[in-house]
Formats: C-alpha cells, sequence, structure tokens
C-alpha cells in the first residue's frame, strides 16, 4: 500500500556564525527575507505540499522559533482594540499554520543526527527533510514537485539542480543515470561530498530538500561519525542505496542560498521585486541607482 508523506522536518539547531553578529541572540532561521523569516517560507512550502505535521528541531537559544509559530494573545489584543485587522489576520495565520513539534539536539553533530532526532515523532513513515537556509522560489513548491514524483515511484527523492564550474565543489554531488521516462529525474548510483571539479561525477548539486523512506534512521544510527565527529545525511543515504533505491530530481524553481549573506541578498531582492505591494517601487528604486 502506498504511503502518503503527511510529516516534515526542519533541523534548526545550527549556530548561524556566518551572520555573526545578528545572529549572536537571532537564531538565523528568524531572520527575515522581506518580512517574514526564512523557516516560514519552508513551512508554508512544506504545507503547500500537503505535509500535515511539522517537526522542528531545536537547540538552546531557539526559543523564538517556537515564540514565532504560537499565538500571541497579547499582540492579537492589542491589534484587535486599534482595529487594525489586516495586521490580525496576519498574525493569526502565522499561528494557524499547522501543527508544529519541537525536539531540541543537545549537542550539535551533524544534520544526520538531527534528522535522527526526529524519529520518535516520523515513525515507519516516509518524510520530507527542509533546510531552512534554502529558500525556494517557482510555481510550483519544490517539496510539492518533490512529493508528485515520490507517489510514482515510493523511493527516497534528492532535490538536484544543475551547477556550472568550480562552483560545484561547494555541493554533493550526485553521480546517477537520468530517467528514460523522465528527463528530470536521476536514478542514483552514488554521491560525492564537495568534489574537485575536474572530479565531479556530474553537474547535479543536491541542495536542501528530502524525501525520505524511514529505512534512513537505523542507517543513521549505525554509521560512524565523520568529520568533526558529526553524523552524516549523506553517508545514511549512501546505505540506503545498498537495499533501495534513491532517485535525484532536477527541480523547476529557483533555490536562494539564505545561510550566505550574498545569497540572503540575493532572496530579499527577488522576492522584493515579485511582491504585487513592494515590486513596482522597488524595480523603480533599482532601476534609479548608479550601479
Amino acid at each position: 500500500m502506498k504511503q502518503k508523506v503527511r510529516k516534515a522536518v526542519f533541523p534548526a539547531a545550527g549556530f548561524g556564525t556566518r551572520f555573526l553578529p545578528a545572529t549572536k541572540a537571532i537564531p538565523k532561521e528568524m531572520l527575515p527575507v522581506v518580512d517574514k523569516p526564512i523557516i516560514q517560507y519552508g513551512v508554508e512550502e512544506a504545507i503547500a505540499a500537503g505535509c500535515e505535521e511539522i517537526i522542528i528541531i531545536t537547540a538552546r537559544g531557539k526559543t523564538s522559533i517556537e515564540d514565532h509559530f504560537d499565538t500571541s494573545y497579547e499582540l492579537e489584543a492589542t491589534l484587535e482594540k486599534k482595529n487594525k485587522t489586516a495586521l490580525l489576520e496576519v498574525a493569526r495565520s502565522v499561528s494557524n499554520l499547522a501543527k508544529i513539534s519541537y525536539v531540541r539536539q543537545k549537542e550539535a553533530k551533524g544534520l544526520g543526527h538531527a534528522v535522527l532526532m526526529a524519529k520518535e515523532l516520523v515513525g515507519n513513515e516516509p518524510f520530507a527533510v527542509l533546510l531552512p537556509d534554502d529558500v525556494m522560489a517557482g510555481k510550483v513548491p519544490c517539496l510539492k514537485q518533490m512529493i508528485g514524483v515520490y507517489d510514482e515511484v515510493q523511493s527516497s527523492i534528492l532535490a538536484t539542480m544543475e551547477v556550472e564550474g568550480p562552483a560545484i565543489s561547494a555541493y554533493g554531488v550526485l553521480d546517477g543515470t537520468v530517467s528514460a521516462s523522465n528527463p528530470r529525474l536521476i536514478e542514483a548510483k552514488g554521491m560525492v561530498e564537495k568534489p574537485k571539479f575536474e572530479e565531479a561525477p556530474s553537474k547535479n548539486a543536491i541542495v536542501g530538500r528530502y524525501v525520505l523512506t524511514p529505512a534512513i534512521f537505523e542507517l543513521l544510527e549505525n554509521i560512524k561519525p565523520g568529520a568533526g565527529g558529526e553524523l552524516q545525511l549523506t553517508d545514511g543515504i549512501l546505505g540506503l542505496l545498498k537495499t533501495e533505491k534513491v532517485y535525484g530530481y532536477n527541480f523547476e524553481g529557483v533555490r536562494h542560498d539564505a545561510g550566505d549573506k550574498l545569497g540572503m541578498l540575493k532572496a530579499t531582492v527577488d522576492f522584493a521585486l515579485n511582491r504585487e505591494d513592494l515590486g513596482p517601487a522597488f524595480r523603480e528604486y533599482l532601476k534609479s541607482l548608479s550601479l
């Protein structure tokens, strides 16, 4: 019997050191792109893809994430008293987005360990993993595209995008064969983490969206820690390849690396330009600049 992807896991326990000093007191995931924290874009993407439960892996100092998605009675009462109905609707919409659970990761032991922390809440069913740093834009949400493919193949799916030139060395790179039935689908044979440009097995870089089968949990429990004593999700996925199929999927859309300062700026410009309320005036402003 085919299983639906109902749950989405968000690893959000990192320190966000690339954005210091801003992240000294504010979680990186709460930094805004225009007027939404980056993690909210991911949560909205998961909901649009049909996920019913959100599981966020947090750490010490991340309570503002929980506060953001919780009800703020004082704020709502103030807005209601001042008859600011539009803002009241915005505030309430955030707290009503989804059923959200939180698991605290007490030690930073890598992405694989963060995903493993969700085992009890996920249970024996397929699930999605979304890295909040990767903010996706497109007509059809990236995760929705991936879950559509999962529904057909019932196997783990990794989001990929083509990266040209030496920049490929910053990514995990998929080694595989393009499907005859779908040119965007790649049957994986393996993957290489941050290869040299001349040694990269393909142009298909793995980015921060995954649909995984529950078999990944047992593998993550038994793999050996890698560099820095961390459990690598990539090692778990390589283990999956020994017993079941894994696919890459070149999604349609744009990926912004909001974990990087330049990527965050690009995401802000892209999303602002595509806003009906901000786009026209912002576009005119950009045209007026002497660049």
